[in-house]
C-alpha cells in the first residue's frame, strides 16, 4: 500500500497539484485519468523519486517494489528470450520460470521466431513490448503503466487486459483506452482541478461523480456570493451609526469567513464536425482481388474483394504489421495495388488522416500557418476558427509546429482535415496521442458524419461505437465481414484467442477419452450409472456452493473496509489507515485462496462430468 498525502507540485507559473493525495490498498488496480498535461506522468515519476515534490509526502513501505514501463531502450542480452529472462530470479529448486516469460512475449504478440532474434533488430514499437514484457515478467509488488496500449494491437491489447486482471499485486495505469482501463481497473483517480479524486468504480461513475460535485460547489457559490452581498448591503446603511457598531462588527466577521469566491476555470474540450461533401450514387469504390507485398516481404493482402457504399462505417482492424496501414495507402492512391484493381466512383473525395501525414506536417509553421494551407481560399479567419476548435486559441494558435506534443501535433493534423469537405474518410489510429476527452469528441464527430468512413484501430470502445462492417487481418489472412465488431467477437473472434482458451482448459476438456454411456433400453445399467455419476458428483457441487457463498462474504467484507479506508484517508487517520489496510490484505489473500480451492473444485468438476457424460 502507499499513501499520497497532500502533495504540491509547481512548474514555474504552472499548478499541477495543490495538496492533493489518495492511497492505493492491496491489490487495488488504479485507473489514473486527467487532461493532456494534468500531471499523471509527473506523478509516476515522483511516486518513482525522479522527480522532487514542493510539498506533502509519499508513503512507501520497506522493500516495496516498482515496475515501470519505460521508453528508454537498453538491451544486454543477445536474444530476445534471453532479454526478457534476464529479470527472473532463481526459485529455491535453481531454475528460471522460462515458461511464464514465453507466455507473456507470445501474449504481447512475439513468435516463435522472434525469440532467438536479437532486439537491436526489432522495431521501436516491438522494443517497447520487449520492455513491457520484462517488466511484467519481473513480479513487482506495484506495476506502474503509462500508455501501455500504445503500441499494441488490438489482440495483444486483450491479452494485456486479461493478464492485469489476474495481477496478484498493485496497479497504477494511465492509458487514453477507457474501455480497457475500466476492464481492468477495481479503482479510478481523476486529476481535477489540481486535486485528485478517487472512487471505487469506472471512469464514468468518476466522471458523475466531480460533476455532481461541481454542481454542488457552484450552488455554494452562489449561495454564498447571495449572503455576502445581503450582509454587505447591512454593512454600508449602518457602517457610520454608533449604535450598530457592534452589529456592523459582527457582520464584518461573518463575510470574513465566507472567504473569497472561487472561480471554476473552464476545461475545453474538442468540439468539432466533419464535413460532407454530397455524393450522388450509392457504390463509392470497389476493390476487385486485390493483392500486395513489399519487395522481399511477406504477402500483406491477398485475394481481397470489397465493395463500399456511401455511408459505411467499416473497422480495418488486426495486430501490427499485417497490412492494415497499407490498405489504407493503397485506397489513398499513396501506393499502387501489385495485383487487382480499385475501382473509384468519379465523385469520391477522400481525406486521410494517416501516421505518416503527422510527420508531413511543416515544423516551421505555426499552427495557424499550417491549418491554413488547408483551407481552399487560404482565409486566415477559417483557419483561426479551425486552430480554436482544435483547442489552439489565442497565442497558442502562433506556436511552432515543432515545439508541439505528438497530441497537440494530431490536431492540427485533423484542424486540416475539418479544412476540407469530404465523402470518404479515412483515420488510421486516430485515437493515438488524444486523450479520452478528446477521443469522446472523435467518436461524437464520427457518429454525426454521414458521409463514408474507414478506420484503423486497436480502440474497442471506438470499434464497438463506429464500426458496422469489419475488414480483418488475422492469421495471414485478409476478409471483409458484414456486421459489428460485437457480431464480430461473437461469431468469428480472434484465432489466437482461441488458442489460448484451448491450452488453459483443465485436462478433461481437451483430452476426450472414450466412455460408453447405457442406453436408454438397458434401464438397469443406466440408472446405475447415473446413480454413480451423481455419487462422484454432488459432493463435488456442494463444494463449489460452499466455496462460492464463502467469496460472497469476502467480497462483500472487502468492499466495507475498502469504504471505511477511503473515509479514513479523507481524515488522514494513518493509524485507522494502516489497521484498516492490514485487514484487507488478509481478506484478500482469504479470498485468493478460495479462488484457488475454486478452481480446484471446479476442474474435479469438470473431469468427472467428463469421465460420466449424459447424452
Amino acid at each position: 500500500m502507499i499513501q499520497i498525502q497532500n502533495i504540491s507540485k509547481d512548474f514555474g507559473s504552472q499548478t499541477l497539484f495543490k495538496e492533493a493525495g489518495f492511497l492505493v490498498a492491496p491489490l487495488e488496480r488504479v485507473g489514473v485519468i486527467g487532461r493532456n498535461g494534468s500531471g499523471k506522468s509527473t506523478l509516476f515519476k515522483i511516486i518513482l523519486g525522479e522527480e522532487d515534490l514542493d510539498g506533502g509526502s509519499i508513503c512507501i513501505p520497506k522493500n516495496y517494489t516498482f515496475g515501470h514501463l519505460s521508453q528508454h531502450i537498453h538491451f544486454t542480452y543477445p536474444t530476445v528470450r534471453e532479454e526478457a529472462c534476464s529479470v527472473l530470479q532463481e526459485n529455491e529448486e535453481g531454475w528460471l520460470e522460462t515458461h511464464k516469460v514465453e507466455a507473456i512475449l507470445f501474449g504481447l504478440g512475439f513468435d516463435e521466431e522472434s525469440m532467438d532474434k536479437s532486439p537491436s533488430l526489432l522495431s521501436g514499437g516491438f522494443q517497447i513490448r520487449l520492455n513491457l514484457a520484462k517488466v511484467l515478467a519481473s513480479e513487482p509488488k506495484m506495476l506502474l503503466l503509462d500508455e501501455p496500449t500504445n503500441y499494441l494491437d488490438v489482440v495483444s491489447t486483450r491479452w494485456l487486459s486479461r493478464f492485469l486482471k489476474q495481477w496478484k499485486g498493485e496497479l497504477l495505469l494511465i492509458t487514453h483506452d477507457r474501455h480497457f482501463m475500466d476492464s481492468v481497473c477495481t479503482h479510478t483517480v481523476g486529476i481535477h482541478r489540481q486535486k485528485m479524486r478517487k472512487i471505487q468504480g469506472t471512469v464514468q461513475k468518476l466522471k458523475d461523480t466531480i460533476a455532481e460535485e461541481e454542481e454542488v460547489f457552484i450552488r455554494t457559490q452562489e449561495n454564498e456570493a447571495k449572503k455576502r452581498e445581503q450582509l454587505e448591503k447591512v454593512i454600508d446603511k449602518f457602517r457610520f451609526k454608533a449604535s450598530k457598531a457592534a452589529m456592523v462588527q459582527s457582520k464584518l466577521k461573518t463575510v470574513a469567513k465566507l472567504g473569497p469566491i472561487e472561480r471554476l476555470s473552464h476545461e475545453r474540450n474538442l468540439d468539432f464536425s466533419f464535413t460532407e461533401a454530397p455524393f450522388p450514387g450509392k457504390r463509392m469504390l470497389q476493390i476487385k482481388n486485390l493483392s500486395f507485398a513489399y519487395p522481399n516481404g511477406p504477402q500483406l493482402i491477398e485475394d481481397l474483394s470489397i465493395e463500399i457504399f456511401k455511408g459505411d462505417r467499416i473497422g480495418i482492424i488486426g495486430p501490427n504489421g499485417r497490412g492494415k496501414t497499407t490498405l489504407l495507402n493503397l485506397i489513398a492512391n499513396e501506393l499502387k495495388t501489385c495485383n487487382g484493381q480499385i475501382e473509384y466512383n468519379p465523385n469520391i473525395k477522400i481525406n486521410y488522416f494517416g501516421q505518416t501525414n503527422i510527420n508531413r506536417l511543416n515544423l516551421e509553421n505555426t499552427v495557424e500557418e499550417e491549418i491554413q494551407t488547408a483551407v481552399p481560399d487560404s482565409s486566415r479567419g477559417r483557419a483561426r476558427s479551425l486552430a480554436g476548435l482544435m483547442m489552439f486559441s489565442g497565442d497558442t494558435a502562433l506556436k511552432k509546429v515543432r515545439v508541439l506534443s505528438g497530441g497537440e501535433r494530431s490536431r492540427v493534423l485533423l484542424g486540416k482535415i475539418l479544412a476540407t469537405s469530404c465523402n470518404l474518410l479515412l483515420l488510421d489510429e486516430p485515437t493515438n496521442h488524444l486523450d479520452m476527452e478528446s477521443i469522446e469528441s472523435l467518436i461524437d464527430a464520427l457518429e454525426d458524419y454521414e458521409g463514408t468512413a474507414m478506420v484503423v484501430t486497436h480502440d474497442e470502445e471506438l470499434l464497438h461505437a463506429f464500426a458496422n462492417r469489419l475488414i480483418v487481418f488475422d492469421q495471414g489472412i485478409c476478409f471483409s465481414f458484414e456486421g459489428s465488431y460485437q457480431d464480430f467477437l461473437e461469431t468469428i473472434g480472434w484465432k489466437s484467442e482461441k488458442k489460448e482458451a484451448m491450452t488453459s482448459l483443465p485436462l478433461a476438456q481437451t483430452e476426450k477419452k472414450e466412455t460408453v454411456v447405457p442406453n436408454k433400453e438397458n434401464r438397469k445399467a443406466r440408472a446405475d450409472y447415473i446413480a454413480e455419476r451423481s455419487r462422484l458428483l454432488k459432493p463435488l457441487e456442494k463444494e463449489l456452493s460452499r466455496i462460492e457463498e464463502a467469496i460472497k462474504r469476502q467480497e462483500t467484507h472487502a468492499a466495507e473496509l475498502e469504504e471505511k479506508l477511503v473515509l479514513a484517508s479523507e481524515q488522514n487517520n494513518g493509524e485507522l489507515i494502516t489497521s484498516l489496510a492490514k485487514d484487507l490484505d488478509e481478506n484478500k489473500k482469504q479470498t485468493d485462496h478460495l479462488y484457488d480451492s475454486w478452481e480446484i473444485a471446479s476442474a474435479n468438476h469438470q473431469e468427472v462430468s467428463a469421465k460420466y457424460p449424459l447424452d
